[in-house]
């Protein structure tokens, strides 16, 4: 694959809690620069970054990183990135709910933040690195049933990020578009997982992985 095929799969990703607004600027300048599908930024900076960039795509994350906020509290976040100008939401599940299997509140949350959503990317993060196979399969299942958009494999702050095998598995079981996250540091992990199926790439390192200059 061409490099430009590859960042039109990139969530151009900076999720660190110590990220500065210049290194945000840089991100999003970078973003349209090479034409990446979106940018993926902490909530607090998505009002300037689309004051800033309104030709950008921004995506952003609720209920990062560990998924276990009330469903009200979720709501409220996406209600205020919406409004911010996020384009895009990447939530957490309930990760005890699933622990609890308590299937019924993990869906019933994807499906309220869908509604606020409407026609905005929702995305599903299971975090896969904490989740047995059985596991896997049930929340491919809720994720699909919630009529989300994509389901997505991990936050990148869990003990490791997407996997082939997940990518396999998950590719088997979605019926939605699929976001592998974390973990991805060459340009052959990017196009071994977009030939398992997936959609989306989330990575910090994109930009540096593709302009990189061979030695």
């Amino acid at each position: 694959m061409t490099n430009q095929e590859i960042f039109a799969h990139i969530d151009h990703t900076l999720l660190s809690p110590t990220a500065t607004l210049m290194q945000i600027r840089t991100l999003c300048i970078e973003a349209i620069g090479y034409k990446t599908a979106s940018v993926c930024i902490p909530p607090c900076y998505v009002k300037v970054a689309h004051k800033e960039f309104p030709e950008l795509n921004i995506c952003t994350v609720i209920g990062f990183p560990l998924g276990y906020q009330t469903l009200q509290a979720k709501l409220m976040e996406t209600k205020q990135a919406l409004a911010d100008g996020a384009n895009e939401i990447d939530m957490v599940i309930n990760q005890t709910a699933v622990k609890n299997e308590d299937y019924d509140t993990v869906m019933h949350e994807i499906q309220e933040i869908k509604k606020v959503c409407g026609d905005h990317i929702l995305k599903v993060i299971i975090e896969t690195c904490n989740l047995t196979e059985d596991e896997k399969i049930m929340l491919c299942n809720c994720v699909s049933t919630a009529k989300a958009d994509y389901i997505k494999t991990s936050t990148g702050c869990g003990s490791a990020g997407a996997t082939k095998e997940d990518g396999v598995k998950v590719s088997a079981a979605a019926a939605e578009k699929i976001k592998a996250a974390g973990g991805i540091k060459t340009k052959a992990d990017m196009e071994d997982f977009l030939g398992l199926g997936c959609d989306r790439l989330g990575t910090s390192s994109g930009v540096k992985i593709l302009t990189a200059k061979k030695k």
